[in-house]
């Protein structure tokens, strides 16, 4: 099969993933009535945010270890992330405290990595 040919298999796979994710997405709108989430899941979901951003940023902090040169402290990323670390600790539990992080790791991580060449 060549790159610009699509098999039918392929197309119902597409076709099945976003049927499923249309449901699953719109199952509050859909239903009539209030769905009630459990306190257990509220309390999980609170953390949901802040666990998909260290998801995608500890990898790129922790996987500087495994090379051989090690972790430098001249590395932008490395005082990006403990400046977005300490903004969370400090404002953990308000509604800032997401967007806090992400803008507080910039603009620790810009003019290191811009202004210095870290």
């Amino acid at each position: 099969m060549t790159p610009d040919q699509t098999d039918g298999w392929t197309l119902l796979a597409i076709a099945g993933l976003t049927a499923i994710t249309v449901l699953t997405r719109c199952l509050f709108f859909i239903s009539a009535r209030p769905l009630p989430l459990p306190g257990w899941a509220r309390r999980g979901l609170q953390y949901a945010p802040i666990a998909a951003l260290a998801a995608v940023i500890a990898p790129e902090i922790l996987t500087q270890q495994m090379l051989p040169a090690g972790l430098s402290w001249r590395d932008a990323r490395l005082w990006a992330a403990l400046a977005g670390v300490l903004f969370y600790l400090r404002m953990r539990g308000t509604g800032w405290a997401v967007p806090g992080v992400i803008g507080a790791g910039m603009a620790v991580y810009l003019p290191l990595r811009l202004g210095l060449g870290w």
